[in-house]
């Protein structure tokens, strides 16, 4: 049966909340954090999921969209369900699936995979699940599931057609993850939204802890392959603390999961220092600000829309001392590309508009109409495949000459991200 598309939902938690009924709501199975924003959500997630792990905690975590292969977004203890346990629960809920879509409330993709998520973790079981929202927050599948511990991630203009036109519209949607006597994480917020939040903390009675008011990053340093933080958690600071991502956003990200996981764990006392040093020393968040080749250097990253794309480039201007950058560019021609265009230009000397492997991918064309008049002609360069883009890019980088200080820049949508890892046989991928 068709489950349509996930980014296509429908306002109600109806249909989602039935089947984890006949399923015997496995969501309660175990204590969860929940994670909704604009951008940060998955790299929080991975973020909160290494210091749980830290603390013998055993950790499942529910994530999307994937790179790769859909199995990434059902982790537990950081592994991807094998294909076998996969194909497993998926067999195991299927029945009541179906006995769901035969009240004539068809189950969605997200529904589906949200479901099978919560099961599978209560199957295994978690002590602790990590869920990230999958759009907006009040309507969304997750939504189902009561988070002991909200965290908000920064909120910008994205998804317009499905979670309002400005900040305020979008504030409120994912605020709805916000529940009665919780305690909601606020990473650093535009006034309009955290005005938003403020409101429905206090409308439900949540315990509110702000970054840069009751958490926050005290200090960074740019480092070998990443940073050197002092964080500011809200039971302790935690000073010497390596990160092995880049960029300030990276930085906030952590540091949302670090009083995430304190607020969680209850009491006064802080975390180990050094669990908080080797939790954080061992992450990572593939597709984000990641160098997938060297000579010459080439960064992806998952930026799709403007606030991920202007902190991106702030992390790739401070961690690389890139001469020159070539950019690769494809994605969705629902997003704000003129605005991404327009954060890119002062930053690429020349692009390469490609495509990617999804359907709502913008065809090179109608990319290289927008992207000539700002950039002019000479900078643009239209290739069709996004394989035959990143040689492109690569071979322009390559005759700048190897000591020349030329990086090769591929971004646009986390399809692109997960295309080009594969291309470039990151970890093994094909």
């Amino acid at each position: 049966m068709e489950r349509g598309v996930e980014w296509d939902f429908e306002p109600t938690l109806d249909t989602i909340a039935d089947l984890l009924d006949v399923l015997g709501s496995p969501q309660r199975a175990y204590q969860v954090i929940h994670i909704a924003g604009t951008n940060g959500k998955t790299s929080t997630a991975r973020l909160a999921e290494a210091l749980l792990k830290e603390r013998n905690l055993r950790v499942g975590r529910f994530t999307s969209p994937h790179l790769v292969s859909v199995r990434e977004r059902i982790t537990v203890d950081g592994e991807p369900l094998s294909e076998e346990r996969f194909a497993e629960v998926y067999e195991e809920i299927i029945p009541y699936v179906e006995l769901i879509d035969a009240k004539g409330r068809r189950v969605q993709f997200f529904e589906l995979l949200t479901a099978m998520a919560f099961a599978a973790f209560a199957d295994w079981p978690v002590d602790v699940a990590v869920i990230e929202a999958g759009m907006g927050g009040s309507w969304d599948a997750t939504n189902v599931a009561d988070g002991a511990v909200s965290v908000i991630t920064p909120i910008s203009l994205d998804h317009t057609d499905r979670l309002g036109s400005d900040i305020p519209s979008i504030a409120g949607e994912k605020a709805g993850i916000i529940k009665p006597g919780t305690t909601a994480v606020l990473a650093q917020q535009e006034l309009a939204a955290a005005e938003v939040l403020m409101r429905r903390a206090a409308d439900v009675g949540a315990v509110v802890a702000r970054e840069g008011l009751e958490f926050g990053v005290l200090n960074r340093e740019v480092a070998m392959g990443g940073q050197l933080l002092t964080l500011r958690g809200l039971k302790g600071v935690y000073d010497e603390v390596y990160l092995p991502l880049y960029g300030a956003h990276q930085a906030s990200n952590a540091v949302c999961a670090l009083a995430a996981v304190e607020a969680l764990t209850g009491g006064d006392d802080p975390l180990d220092a050094e669990l908080v040093r080797q939790a954080f020393a061992q992450a990572s968040s593939p597709g984000r600000m990641e160098i997938v080749r060297r000579t010459p250097t080439v960064v992806v990253d998952a930026a799709h829309n403007p606030g991920g794309m202007q902190a991106t480039l702030e992390g790739l201007h401070e961690a690389f001392d890139f001469a020159k950058v070539i950019g690769v560019l494809a994605v969705m021609r629902d997003k704000d590309v003129d605005s991404l265009l327009e954060l890119l230009e002062p930053v690429l000397d020349e692009i390469v508009v490609t495509r990617n492997s999804s359907p709502r991918s913008m065809s090179p064309e109608k990319l290289a109409s927008l992207a000539e008049p700002l950039f002019g002609e000479d900078r643009v360069h239209v290739v069709d495949r996004l394989d035959d883009a990143i040689d492109r890019g690569i071979a322009i980088a390559d005759a700048e000459g190897e000591f020349s200080g030329t990086g090769v820049f591929i971004a646009g949508s986390v399809v692109t991200a997960g295309d080009a890892r594969r291309l470039l046989k990151v970890d093994g991928e094909r």
